[in-house]
């Protein structure tokens, strides 16, 4: 097969042992970008070694196989939080162990043009955790055909069906009602390490997510993204109650929100409870561009774009007509925590923003499967909170809590 002049590939690697250290081994795919197709997979037993340094032996298999491809654009998909922290220049290699591994990765990141670091949840990086797998386990690679239809993989935020956005829910994006749609549940055993040990207490950078206050397009059920709606005098009372709310649990460094006026009013009243903040706006947080179908209900979407609307809901690639898909909102959501969590260590940070990116986040805080995405209600002025440590520890502490509303 003739290969594109500028090739460029998503490589997904990961790497795990039996023990920590224990038996080890890694697996790395490398993917032509437009299209999703394997182009090369690579895997290897490494002996007795630690999860971060069977990790770092996939990146550095997955960038070598690109680079032997001739790749001039790479994008590398891990879900080791630390190795795409570190590799991405945002978290110090402290561990005298991995120092070598990442200056080795470094050196092939310095033969390509372009390489950027994603963050992915553990079942979106399936087929490379099968290589590493079958590698500890020293068994062939398994014969499964991860290039066709199902390719969670390889899109930035995998099957986001119908995340939502105003009121809605139901896997479609406009309105209140979120009942789930019957999307594939998540793959048992995806979700990584278990244990009933508790988190730690100390140096987690603590995000605390609050949905905007209630809209007139939020309470008619309606698609409401890039719109710039004002708060509803119910929603600048939700407002105010999740304010008090926020200012009576946490001491917040900062207020980040995304630059739509219902955030940012919601934003305001809640800097000035916690301590005089100023607001900080990232663009990153800002809903999900609906683009024709602004202001209209799911009725009225489905009655004049019929097929759009299915073609929508089956992929996250697809966006409605002048609007945004739900695989680049996942991506710029990613791209907003990362810098919150290399900005603030340690500190607690108010996070103000709508439906979808909120979602997306509690989605992959949770290393939870898509049906995740149609089953969770986030009521406007409802509060979250994720705790997120250098290691790549995660904790969710709370999720759509709405007692400080009960009263309106």
């Amino acid at each position: 097969m003739s290969r594109p002049r500028r090739l460029k590939v998503i490589v997904e690697a990961d790497g795990g042992a039996r023990g920590n250290p224990g038996p080890a081994g890694y697996g790395a795919v490398v993917r032509e970008a437009s299209t999703g197709e394997v182009l090369i997979e690579r895997s290897e037993a490494i002996g007795t070694a630690t999860n971060n340094v069977a990790e770092y032996s996939g990146l550095i298999a997955g960038l070598q196989a690109a680079a032997d491809l001739g790749a001039v654009d790479v994008e590398v998909r891990m879900d080791s939080k630390l190795v795409v922290e570190q590799m991405s220049g945002r978290w110090q290699i402290k561990h005298p162990g991995l120092r070598p591994l990442a200056a080795q990765a470094a050196a092939l990141v310095d033969r390509f043009e372009s390489v950027r670091f994603t963050w992915i949840p553990r079942d979106r990086n399936r087929r490379a955790d099968a290589l590493a797998n079958a590698a500890m386990d020293g068994k062939p690679a398994p014969e499964v055909d991860f290039a066709g239809g199902d390719q969670r993989g390889i899109g930035a935020g995998g099957d986001q069906r119908g995340i939502g956005a105003g009121g809605d829910q139901r896997g479609i994006g406009a309105g209140g009602d979120q009942r789930g749609t019957g999307a594939t549940p998540a793959r048992a055993g995806s979700e990584g390490p278990r244990s009933w040990m508790p988190p730690p207490t100390g140096s987690a950078t603590r995000l605390v997510l609050v949905r905007h206050g209630e809209t007139d397009l939020t309470a008619q059920r309606r698609y409401s993204g890039r719109g710039d709606v004002g708060l509803s005098t119910r929603g600048l009372a939700q407002a105010a109650a999740a304010a008090a709310r926020v200012a009576s649990v946490v001491g917040a460094a900062a207020v980040v929100t995304s630059p739509l006026s219902r955030c940012v009013s919601t934003a305001e009243v809640i800097a000035d409870l916690v301590g005089s903040l100023p607001v900080q706006v990232d663009p990153d947080l800002v809903e999900c561009d609906f683009g024709e179908w602004e202001g209209l209900t799911f009725a009225e979407v489905r009655e004049r774009w019929p097929e759009r609307l299915d073609e929508w809901l089956a992929s996250p690639s697809v966006a409605p007509p002048g609007g945004e898909s739900f695989d680049a909102v996942a991506s710029r959501a990613r791209a907003a925590v990362s810098r919150l969590l290399a900005d603030h260590p340690g500190e607690t940070v108010v996070v103000v923003s709508h439906v979808t990116p909120i979602k997306l986040i509690l989605r992959d805080a949770l290393a939870a499967g898509d049906a995740f995405l149609h089953r969770l209600f986030l009521d406007p002025a409802g509060i979250s909170i994720v705790d997120s440590w250098p290691d790549g520890g995660v904790a969710v502490r709370t999720v759509n809590d709405t007692a400080h509303l009960a009263s309106l």
